[in-house]
């Protein structure tokens, strides 16, 4: 159930956002305009990380299945790819959302990429 909530989901905040970035002027869109091409960027990222997540773990326990490996290998659940999606669905956001505001350099998305660890980290912590 939840794979198809979030696919769905994600396609209509994709159709909403090439809508927005199509047909709006950028000098028409105003705050809410920005809102609503944040809100659904984010989502549409979190519905395609969750998807790759998903796929990529099934796809490298299948290829490992012919390797000897002291311990097999398992398949991620969606549940749990869903939730490292949402920490990792953040980070082109908020680097959209720093070059909004100034140019993002090194320092900035070595901020980012220590924010996504540690936030990953903590999803780890909490599933087990």
């Amino acid at each position: 159930m939840l794979p198809r909530i979030i696919a769905t989901i994600s396609l209509a905040s994709l159709c909403v956002l090439s809508f927005v970035l199509t047909f709006v002027p950028p000098a028409e869109a105003g705050p809410f305009g920005l809102l609503v091409i944040f809100i659904t960027a984010y989502l549409t990222f979190v519905g395609a990380i969750s998807f790759f997540i998903f796929g990529m773990s099934r796809f490298i326990v299948m290829v490992s299945l012919n390797m000897t490996l002291s311990r097999p290998l398992t398949k991620i659940e969606f549940k749990r790819a869903y939730y490292y999606s949402t920490v990792l669905a953040a980070a082109p956001v908020m680097l959209i959302g720093l070059q909004s505001v100034q140019s993002v350099g090194v320092y900035e998305v070595l901020l980012v990429v220590m924010f996504e660890v540690i936030a990953c980290l903590y999803i780890n912590k909490r599933l087990r």
